[in-house]
Order: C-alpha cells, then sequence, then structure tokens
C-alpha cells in the first residue's frame, strides 16, 4: 500500500513539474516577443480590428485573434464589418438548448457535452475565443436573457459553468464567460447602476465566476455592460482587478462587452485587456489611437500594456498556436446525439395527475397537434445571436416520427405569434389577443382526436436580449385557447416551450398534463416525442422558481425592478429566488428544483460520516433511494443545508450539493455526496472573509427546495 501511494505522489509530482516547466517555458517565449514589439503593435492586439477579432503581429507570426457567439451554437458567418450574413453555405451550426434547459438537466455531463460541441464547431469555423457560457443569475424572472442564462442559484451555476468550460476548451478554444458581473436586466442595462452588497456579491453574483476561472480554469472573461456600485464594470476595480486577477488568479483576459467601455484611462488601469465593439473608425476606439496618446502622457504605463498583452500571447498559444490544435467539424452525427441527449433531460413534467403520460401509442388511433409552437423553430430570432441551424425537428414533426405510423395526426395553428423584438411596443400592440378563428379551428379539430396535444408558451421574438418582458402573463392569447381546447378534449396535454417562468396559475388549476420544454436546440421536436412516448422518461428539474404572483418575487416586492434613476438597489441581498420564497415562507408556484418522473423514488437512512466537524473537513451524507415504480428513472438527490439559530441573516436553505442518478426499477440505489465544511461559510462582510460559524446544521435530502425527504443534524466546532 505505501508502495502504490509513493507512486501516485511520484506521479502527480513528475505531472505538475512538467506542467509547470511548460508554463515557465510559454511565458519565457511570451516574454521575447513582448519585447521585440512595438508600442503601436501592442496598442493594436488591445482593441477590435473587425466586429469579431483584434489584430495580431504578421511581422512576428502572430495571427489575429478571433472569436464569435455564442451560448446557442456558433452563430452564421457575418460580414467583417458588418451585421450582415457572410451568405456562406458552409456555417450551419449544431443549434444547442438554451442556458435554461441545460441547467434544467442539472447535469455537469450534460454542460460538458454542450461545450465539447461548441468548441469542436468552433474550430471547424476557425474561432478562437466563445463568446460562452453565459450564466448570470436568474434574480428576477422578466429578464430578457433568462433564457440564455442558468439558474437562480449559484451553486448549480458553477457545477455547470466548470464543465461547460472545460468541454469547450478541451478542444483547445477559449471560454468567454460573460457577463462579470450582476448584469441581471436588459432594460437600461448599458447604464444601470447596480447597488449590491458584498455579501451578496460574494454569495449570490460571484461564485459561478470564481468556479469557472479557478475549477474551470476559464481563459477569458467578458466584462458586463452594467456599473456595479457606481463604476462600469468594463473599468471596476473591484472586480477586475482585486478579485478577478488577484484574488481569483486569473491569467486570462478580459475584453469587453460590444461598445461596454467608457473611459480610456480607467479601464486600461483597472484590468480590461480587449476593448470590442460593434462599429469603426476602429483607430478611434478608447483602446486605440487615445490609448497610445494616454502612455505617451504617462498616464497608463507601458508595464500595463505588456501584461495585457502577454494574456493575450498567452491565450493564442493555448488556442489558435497550441500544439496538437485539433481541426473541428461541424453539424455531425455526434453533434446531433449530444444536442438530444441533452434536450431529453432537460424536459420537465410539471403535472400528469391523469397518468395520461406517457401515452400510449397502440391505444391512440388519432392526435391534434395544435400550436404555433408545434411548428416554429427557434434557432433564430429576436435581438442577439442564434445559429444558422442544419436542421431543427419541430414539435409537429418530432411527435410524427414517433406516432405517425399508428395514428393519424392533424395540425391547427390555434394563436399567431405576432411579435418582433424589433419593433415598438406601438408596432407590437394587440399580439396579446387571441385569434377567433384560429381558436375555432383548433377546437374544431380537438373535438375529433383521441388527444390533444398544445403546444403554446414563447419564442425567440418574445423572450429576447436588449428588452425585458412587462409581465409574467403567456402571450398571443393562448391562455384563451388553451381553456377552449380543454373544454373541447378532456385529453389535452399542455407542452409549454420557453426559457424564463410564466404564469401558470390557471393552467395548473385547470389542466392535468403539461410538460416545460424549452428552446431545446437541434433535436427538440424527437426529444419531447421521445418524453411524451415514455422512451425517455422526463428527468428535468427546473432550475428556477415560478411564482404565483410577480409581487411575490423580491425585485418587485421590494420595487428595486427596474429601479429609480437608472439605479437598481440590489435591497434582497442574499435572498435571492427560493433562498426568498423559503425564508419569507410565500408559497411558489413551482419551486426551484422542482420535476415529477414517470416512477417514483423514496429517500431513507440519511446519515452523515461523524456528527462533529471542523471547517476544514469534508461531510460524507450518505442515504438510499430507491425507485418504487416499474420503469427505469433518472432522480435528482438534492442536499441542502440550514444554519440553526444563526447570528446573521441566513436563508432557510442553501443547495450545497446534488448528485442525478439512473436507478433501475424496484431497484435501491445507494447514494454517497461529499459537502466540504468550509462551504457551509457564510461571507462577513465587515472583516472581508468567509466566516463557518459554529454550531447545529441541518442537512435536508430532497427531491425539490420544497420536497424534503430525510433530514441529519451535524455539529460544526
Amino acid at each position: 500500500m505505501k508502495y502504490i501511494i509513493t507512486c501516485a505522489m511520484l506521479f502527480l509530482f513528475v505531472s505538475v513539474f512538467a506542467q509547470t516547466k511548460n508554463e515557465t517555458d510559454l511565458q519565457i517565449k511570451i516574454n521575447s516577443i513582448v519585447k521585440k514589439m512595438t508600442l503601436e503593435e501592442k496598442i493594436a492586439m488591445l482593441h477590435g480590428n473587425a466586429l469579431f477579432s483584434s489584430a495580431g503581429v504578421p511581422r512576428l507570426g502572430i495571427p489575429e485573434l478571433t472569436c464569435d457567439d455564442g451560448p446557442l451554437g456558433v452563430r452564421e458567418e457575418i460580414k467583417r464589418f458588418d451585421w450582415a450574413s457572410a451568405n456562406w453555405t458552409t456555417d450551419s451550426a449544431t443549434f444547442l438548448p438554451n442556458g435554461s434547459a441545460i441547467a434544467a438537466t442539472w447535469n455537469p455531463v450534460m454542460a460538458n457535452k454542450y461545450g465539447v460541441v461548441i468548441g469542436e464547431e468552433a474550430n471547424a469555423r476557425n474561432k478562437n475565443i466563445m463568446l460562452a457560457p453565459a450564466f448570470n443569475i436568474c434574480r428576477m424572472p422578466l429578464c430578457g436573457r433568462t433564457y440564455e442564462y442558468y439558474s437562480e442559484d449559484p451553486y448549480l451555476n458553477s457545477q455547470l459553468a466548470i464543465q461547460s468550460v472545460k468541454g469547450i476548451q478541451s478542444q483547445h478554444v477559449a471560454a468567454c464567460v460573460k457577463h462579470f458581473a450582476a448584469n441581471n436586466q436588459e432594460f437600461h442595462r448599458d447604464s444601470v447602476n447596480t447597488i449590491v452588497d458584498e455579501r451578496a456579491l460574494r454569495e449570490i453574483y460571484l461564485p459561478a465566476f470564481k468556479a469557472a476561472v479557478q475549477q474551470g480554469d476559464a481563459y477569458a472573461v467578458m466584462s458586463a455592460y452594467n456599473k456595479v456600485n457606481g463604476y462600469w464594470c468594463s473599468e471596476n476595480d473591484f472586480l477586475l482587478n482585486k478579485v478577478l486577477k488577484k484574488e481569483w488568479g486569473f491569467k486570462g483576459l478580459v475584453m469587453s462587452d460590444w461598445s461596454g467601455v467608457h473611459h480610456t484611462v480607467a479601464a486600461a488601469n483597472n484590468e480590461l485587456d480587449i476593448e470590442m465593439g460593434s462599429s469603426g473608425p476602429y483607430d478611434q476606439w478608447y483602446f486605440a489611437k487615445p490609448l497610445l496618446a494616454a502612455v505617451k502622457a504617462g498616464q497608463v504605463s507601458v508595464k500595463t500594456i505588456d501584461d495585457k498583452v502577454r494574456r493575450i500571447l498567452w491565450l493564442i498559444y493555448h488556442t489558435s498556436m497550441s500544439a496538437n490544435h485539433p481541426e473541428g467539424a461541424i453539424a455531425t452525427p455526434a453533434h446531433t446525439k449530444s444536442a438530444y441527449d441533452i434536450a431529453s433531460e432537460s424536459i420537465v413534467l410539471l403535472k400528469n395527475d391523469a397518468n395520461l403520460l406517457p401515452l400510449n401509442a397502440g391505444k391512440i388511433k388519432s392526435i391534434a397537434v395544435i400550436g404555433d409552437n408545434a411548428t416554429r423553430t427557434f434557432a433564430l430570432g429576436g435581438y442577439g445571436a442564434g445559429v444558422k441551424a442544419r436542421h431543427e425537428v419541430t414539435a409537429l414533426e418530432g411527435i410524427k416520427s414517433r406516432f405517425g405510423k399508428t395514428a393519424s395526426i392533424s395540425f391547427a395553428q390555434g394563436y399567431k405569434a405576432e411579435y418582433s423584438a424589433n419593433n415598438t411596443d406601438a408596432q407590437n400592440s394587440g399580439y396579446d389577443q387571441p385569434d377567433k378563428n384560429l381558436i375555432g379551428q383548433a377546437v374544431a379539430l380537438a373535438k375529433t382526436t383521441d388527444i390533444a396535444i398544445l403546444c403554446i408558451g414563447s419564442n425567440r421574438e418574445y423572450e429576447s436580449e436588449g428588452h425585458d418582458r412587462k409581465n409574467l402573463e403567456l402571450p398571443f392569447g393562448e391562455q384563451a385557447l388553451v381553456d377552449a381546447v380543454t373544454a373541447a378534449n378532456p385529453n389535452t396535454i399542455i407542452v409549454i416551450m420557453a426559457g424564463a417562468p410564466y404564469n401558470l396559475n390557471e393552467i395548473k388549476k385547470s389542466n392535468h398534463t403539461i410538460v416545460w420544454s424549452w428552446f431545446n436546440g437541434s433535436e427538440a421536436g424527437n426529444a419531447l416525442a421521445d418524453v411524451l412516448k415514455g422512451i425517455v422518461n422526463p428527468s428535468g428539474r427546473l432550475p428556477f422558481t415560478f411564482p404565483v404572483s410577480l409581487n411575490d418575487s423580491p425585485a418587485f416586492a421590494l420595487n428595486t425592478y427596474p429601479g429609480k434613476n437608472l439605479t437598481a438597489d440590489y435591497k434582497e441581498g442574499i435572498l435571492v429566488g427560493y433562498r426568498w420564497y423559503d425564508t419569507k415562507n410565500i408559497n411558489p408556484l413551482y419551486c426551484f428544483g422542482y420535476g415529477l418522473s414517470y416512477t417514483n423514488f423514496t429517500y431513507t437512512d440519511l446519515t452523515t460520516n461523524k456528527t462533529n466537524y471542523q471547517p476544514g473537513d469534508k461531510i460524507t451524507v450518505s442515504l438510499k433511494v430507491k425507485n418504487t415504480g416499474s420503469v427505469a428513472g433518472k432522480e435528482v438527490i438534492q442536499l441542502y443545508v440550514s444554519k440553526l439559530n444563526p447570528s446573521v441573516l441566513r436563508p432557510a436553505k442553501e443547495l450545497k450539493a446534488f448528485k442525478k442518478m439512473m436507478i433501475a426499477p424496484a431497484t435501491t440505489a445507494a447514494v454517497s455526496i461529499n459537502i466540504n465544511a468550509g462551504d457551509l461559510a457564510y461571507f462577513d462582510s465587515k472583516l472581508s472573509t468567509w466566516v463557518v460559524e459554529p454550531g447545529q446544521y441541518k442537512i435536508m435530502a430532497a427531491s425539490s427546495s420544497k420536497d424534503i425527504r430525510q433530514i441529519v443534524t451535524i455539529i460544526v466546532r
């Protein structure tokens, strides 16, 4: 045993030594290049020279740096100097499920699959940096980019962000994590001043970025548009210098969001490395001729410029100039499979009271598929990054492929989705009104079929970068359609395709079968149909809380959205998402972590490896989970922690660990999950440090934030 341990230690030592030597050799090489560069060449590397690139140094064999959106897949090629399509025929890519869909899988393996696809397809298009993943906290449900982000919980975000970054960078492509930080609304996003105390920053808004940097080794970070506590994120000394680079030891580069820079000297001295934007003349940007002048005037040191150039070269040597650089591939069958795997694990079964699902294909002879979303694609739309998808299977196509051989399938549109993200409110006027003619056609069809599958929800125009929604109501008069079709056919399945919470109060009360899908990628229709048929047992869990009323949400309860005088005061502090609802005893419509299965699971025998711990210990939590049904299913075991009698404000519970497991029918699985005792800490703003408060803690094994199955109490000394 001693020999084995010694060999393992020796192997680790050799690996660390080799890695350190390689990094040392690389830094020597980078320093030699920097010494050969003129000041003008250095400055040229620090700002965009086109929409999605910045200059290299051709004289020294350094290529330009290329980047691209984004979170849904590699966007279509656009012209070098404007946003118009380049009209390539070789840039069709895989459309990947949106961010909240990835979060709904509660599965870091799926996040890694997402990242690998992004990285491989970026290589095929010669992109060095992918502007992904995006994982700002879902602070309030109306944010236009909730669909793009992950969840309301910093721990869930962290675990997914780590694996997304690792997946992308496994292909020698840089992940640019965004938007740093506290970018939680689109309304006035480029001018709002976010007032947020340091404890809330440290406990809620920064953990996923820290994890992406320190555990995911992210090569790039994008600064947000907004201000944080009075300073633009692109020149925020606390965020970029003190926290990111000094405290977290970030080695990579910080680039601005497009046109997100406001000053030359402040941004340069406070650790922004590259300025990006949307239009020229590029030599007039803050980090172009004005920066050159600031250096010559002594306002910005050459040492500061050299540090930025070193970071850029470091990234280039880890991407386009790396050894054994992968060739990449685009829209391959393997990528399609990854998109399907993510989509099929993301779908959330919200209600199945009549046990209508899974559908028995042998007994169903006719199906009415109703709703604009049944035939709509989601790869493109709205303001922001999309994908020119090689293919995208719609819900109707998926249902036909899975049920078409045994049942007649008919379609009715049901509603008109007449809304454009680029229109004014006046131009979009009337979008929320039901279309009586289309509803009449849908009702007539539903009356003639065994089953009605009603596909409603949102789309990429209605949920879009650049604007927030006005309310939680379902758009396009959909509630009237739901009411009419449900009355016509009691066997109606409601399928909602959207990326953020909506008001489902009436649907939850009146409908017995509800399925939540997302903007779910190239294989969305097939994944949905397989869940409906029972080929896939749904295992998605909600990544954010659905409130009963918008006023239950903390940002609205405290009247802090959208803010007054371009200032959004985060008065709720650490009580974001379920932390707010649980601590304030507010019952949500659907809670964080919620989702049903076609089977049931029971939890027993929750224990810890001991009862007393020190802050540096590892808490090993063990329990047994039994699948009591007749079909295999995946359960998400969620571990929440609560401090008993805290001396400071603490949430009623906080997610500290989770594990997703496939369990065979009538089988009991032994589950073991570790929690670091240090992760029970809160951030003490007065001491500027993390504190593990001594005392009793409850560890709760749960199937959702409201469904606590087992509790054990430990003591931290």
